[in-house]
């Protein structure tokens, strides 16, 4: 049955009547659910994420770091000793070789898994470290990151790699819509692709089985972010990068329209405020916890550039920032050497 239509209008009041039903059916088309659209985004788009609530049951979340060397330890170490000052509310899990003896006392890795469980409250979790077979050795052992995925005790983990600095907890993401993924955007990469260095993942039999088998199928220059990016770049929840991960690489850099879009003004003291999780990446800068010689942290500092806001005066704080960060990986790292530990 069609809509009724006056037939015994005026001339302006059919107009006026013609006018007000279409403004009601173009608010109705605006209504209609999204499945609807004619284009809709192939990965959905976080843009926050909640708030949690005081009576949320906890323990059904985690933060993961895995460890395959007693450096990769000391790593996490660090990692939970700052989740545990910062107060997050989330367990903590390290998947760990299952080689490694807890009771041994002359194992500097089994002494740091000690303290971790000890200190920090973290569960240990054993398991089988899985390897690349070729390719880029400093990579060989990535995909035991991917065991996260096999961590069904939880309801979500967020995994973390653990060459980084947490500068604010990030229990919030844990309450981040349904979805079998999520990982932020990795904007420094000229393709469209997701950054696997944070992952917040909802763990599950049928998933762990369908990663396990992708890393079957690997070839050599696969490696965890090309599996997750290869099996789920369809159907992500894409976390946003600002603020949840930045590389300190972006404090060299002098364009950083990737990072802001085209039209962010880069201010680094802003940036480091929102900042929860900062990423150590300058190659070819080493890792901190390879310990990158003096002379090429002075050679690769950030350069000072002119004020925007006063041409006189140089500007040098993405140099202060960027050399802060390594200074204080260093103090962070005493962590590792407890002498009850060590």
């Amino acid at each position: 049955m069609g809509l009724p239509f006056p037939r015994n209008l005026s001339r302006p009041l059919h107009t006026i009547f013609l006018l007000v039903l279409g403004f009601f059916v173009i608010q109705t088309i605006r209504s209609l659910p999204s499945r609807y659209s004619e284009a809709q985004p192939e990965i959905l788009v976080a843009d926050q994420a909640l708030t949690p609530t005081h009576d949320l049951n906890w323990s059904r979340f985690a933060y993961v770091q895995y460890a395959t060397s007693a450096s990769h330890v000391c790593n996490s170490l660090m990692i939970f000793e700052t989740l545990d000052r910062l107060q997050a509310k989330a367990d903590r899990v390290l998947i760990y070789p299952m080689e490694y003896s807890l009771e041994d006392e002359n194992s500097t890795a089994s002494k740091l898994l000690r303290k971790a469980r000890d200190q920090y409250k973290v569960k240990l979790v054993p398991v089988q470290v899985q390897s690349q077979a070729s390719g880029d050795a400093t990579w060989a052992s990535s995909f035991t990151k991917l065991l996260a995925f096999n961590q069904t005790q939880y309801d979500r983990v967020l995994s973390l790699d653990s060459d980084a600095t947490i500068l604010k907890h990030m229990d919030e993401l844990f309450l981040m819509p349904p979805c079998p993924i999520a990982m932020p955007q990795a904007y420094w990469m000229p393709e469209s692709k997701l950054t696997s260095a944070l992952m917040l993942i909802t763990p599950s039999k049928t998933e762990f089985a369908e990663v396990m088998n992708a890393t079957k199928h690997s070839n050599e220059n696969m490696y965890d972010m090309e599996i997750v990016n290869t099996l789920y770049k369809d159907r992500a929840l894409v976390i946003p990068h600002d603020p949840y991960i930045l590389l300190t690489g972006e404090f060299r850099s002098r364009d950083h329209s990737s990072f802001l879009g085209k039209e962010g003004r880069w201010d680094p003291d802003e940036v480091l405020k929102r900042a929860k999780y900062l990423h150590f990446s300058d190659w070819p800068v080493p890792k901190p916890s390879d310990e990158p010689p003096v002379y090429m942290l002075d050679e690769k500092k950030p350069g000072c550039h002119l004020s925007a806001d006063d041409s006189e005066v140089k500007d040098c704080r993405d140099r202060s920032h960027w050399l802060d960060f390594y200074a204080e990986y260093s103090r962070r790292r005493e962590v590792c050497y407890y002498p009850n530990y060590l």
